[in-house]
């Protein structure tokens, strides 16, 4: 066996990638994940009689007390149970097929108490999804549980027939496996020919038995999935809460970024300005020159401080973004790198400010990485759409070894981009080159 390393197709991640000397249709019988697969067929039809008896008996009892108060509390206690059931199906899913699947929504409980947990558990489309997989997954549970027991059992007893042809001569009375019998004719498999045969026939079994039993419990995780998993919509709600959180922090922590720079820099400096003033005004009577002095210096504290407020409103959102658009805008930011950078921007108009404003905040952050970790001589940045997405491609030829994993800036660049559908993709092995590619959902500006 030789051992590769890939990458995980449509994903991007490094997956090790295992060549073995042994076709799969070959060890597929002696595989783990056979018989982990094989496993969960035999355990479905207990599981899912009991699943299936539980929903029904639960389901009919409260039906049936519907008539009374008791109705409604039994009839959300039996779909209760059956999400507590479901729980159990996707944790043997996850253990035995390898299926990860998502916890659904839990409960949205709007008050507190018993009624208010009743009306959670009716209103849920969980519940009911579940009590609809305990009901139809007893049916495939029994014929993927005889399908698969009998070309298991068929199989192995027909491949080693040759180890165990003896006993029919030996204790039976007869000489072999009865192939076919009637009153006057009786076949039985004892020459070394038909024992050779029927070897092959067994062996053809058990070699197409893991693939049949895959191809089963395929079905399985098609059913685990979509009525035991969150639905998309639910999916997306989770997914727009924890970006919607990312947003929040990403917003405070800009905040106090700015706080803090303009308390330590132009607010210092303005501070300083002015007492400096106060000292020059009381000198002007008694020392002209010195007056002056000071008033030049202050002066000069005057073009520091208004070069740090452009910066930071730079840093924010230029003007020049703002008139004149990303290529004039990212030209700016590359004319201020340490290194040279190409600049080519092909849009057929601009996006959405929004839009707009984290894309050059993600290229002037890679420039900015560039400039201190790289130890690059040459950078571009690439700028264009596809379709509904906006693409930026930031490349340069420095010593690699970038890491969004590593909790860097590119983390938080990533998180960024994450809060607005956008996917930041960085491929730096060590000794160069490093390219950066970011995607942005494309929103056409607002006439």
């Amino acid at each position: 066996m030789a051992t590769d390393y890939g990458y995980d197709s449509g994903l991007g991640f490094p997956e090790t990638v295992r060549r073995h000397r042994v076709p799969a249709g070959l060890r597929a019988p002696f595989e783990g994940r056979t018989w982990r697969e094989f496993g969960y067929v035999l355990l479905s039809l207990p599981i899912s009689i009991l699943m299936f008896t539980y929903a029904i008996t639960m389901i009919s009892l409260g039906a049936g007390l519907l008539v009374t108060f008791l109705g409604i509390p039994v009839f959300a206690a039996g779909l209760a149970g059956c999400r507590g059931l479901g729980a159990l199906e996707r944790a043997r899913a996850r253990g035995l097929l390898g299926l990860e699947v998502g916890d659904p929504e839990p409960l949205r409980m709007r008050k507190s108490g018993f009624m208010a947990w009743i009306g959670a558990v009716l209103k849920s489309g969980t519940s009911w999804r579940t009590l609809l997989y305990s009901v139809v997954h007893l049916p495939w549970a029994l014929f993927s549980f005889v399908v698969a027991v009998n070309f298991w059992v068929y199989g192995w007893a027909l491949l080693t027939y040759p180890l165990w042809f003896w006993v029919f001569p030996a204790y039976v009375g007869q000489d072999g496996l009865q192939l076919y019998g009637d009153q006057t004719h009786h076949i039985y498999l004892d020459n070394p020919f038909e024992i050779g045969v029927t070897a092959l026939v067994g062996l053809l079994f058990t070699l197409a038995t893991p693939w049949i039993v895959r191809a089963l419990t395929t079905v399985d995780r098609v059913m685990v999935h979509g009525l035991l998993g969150p639905t998309r919509l639910s999916a997306r709600v989770v997914e727009l809460e924890s970006d919607r959180g990312v947003v929040v922090d990403t917003a405070a922590a800009d905040l106090r970024r700015i706080e803090r720079d303009l308390h330590d820099g132009a607010q210092a400096r303005l501070v300083a300005l002015a007492m400096d003033l106060g000292l020059a005004k009381e000198k002007l009577t008694e020392d002209p020159a010195a007056a002056a002095r000071m008033v030049d210096e202050a002066h000069g504290e005057v073009k520091t401080a208004l070069q740090e407020l452009r910066d930071l409103a730079r840093g924010i959102h230029p003007a020049v973004l703002t008139d004149r658009g990303l290529d004039a805008a990212l030209s700016a930011v590359a004319s201020r790198c340490t290194v040279p950078v190409q600049v080519e921007v092909d849009l057929p108009a601009r996006p959405a400010p929004a839009i707009e404003g984290i894309a050059y905040f993600t290229v002037s952050e890679l420039l900015q990485n560039i400039s201190k970790h790289s130890r690059a001589t040459y950078a571009a940045v690439d700028v264009w759409r596809v379709e509904n997405r906006l693409m930026l491609q930031v490349v340069d030829n420095g010593v690699g070894g970038a890491d969004v994993s590593a909790g860097s800036g590119l983390a938080g660049l990533a998180e960024r981009l994450d809060a607005v559908d956008g996917i930041l993709v960085v491929d730096s092995p060590v000794g160069g080159p490093t390219r950066v590619t970011a995607e942005l959902p494309w929103r056409g500006e607002r006439v």
